[in-house]
């Protein structure tokens, strides 16, 4: 049962809008159903059109998917979700490995909230830069940075 990563195609959607809707039942508890009925939308309209995104199968079956949204200097890992039972699996590290080789330096935002996903960042290496609340959410989110340099 090991893990391998390739880039996303169109015929993953459904599998990655399951993995979206498991790591969000473990991850965000706090989020509103109108707030995650926009982001079903938003998923595949807008974000999985505009990022490089790549998803982690596991004996073909997709467990994990990072989305990234490519900049000058400072790439944002725009999504990085996996599914909840296949956390601790290294899913999660083999998709952000894949992104820091590629990019190098990563930024993000993470709920304040999201005990999983800031453990999972803090254990990988990113560092705090900011506070911000978010209006469409109503929470609080920490923007992070990969490497701390």
């Amino acid at each position: 049962m090991a893990n391998t990563l390739r880039p996303y195609a169109d015929t993953d959607l459904d599998a990655v809008m399951a993995t979206w809707e498991s790591a969000t039942l473990v991850g965000h508890p706090f989020l509103s159903e109108t707030f995650k009925d926009t982001e079903r939308y938003n998923i595949p309209n807008v974000y999985l059109p505009n990022t490089e995104t790549w998803v982690c199968e596991c004996d073909g079956e997709v467990v994990g998917f990072i989305a990234l949204i490519v900049g000058e200097g400072t790439t944002e890992v725009g999504a990085i979700f996996v599914q909840s039972g296949s956390h601790g699996t290294g899913a999660g590290r083999m998709l952000m490995d894949k992104a820091r080789d590629l990019h190098g330096r990563l930024e993000l935002d993470v709920f304040k909230e999201n005990v999983v996903g800031r453990r999972f960042y803090e254990a990988y290496g990113f560092v705090p830069l900011s506070e911000r609340f978010h209006e469409d959410s109503g929470h609080m989110m920490l923007r992070l940075r990969y490497p701390a340099s």
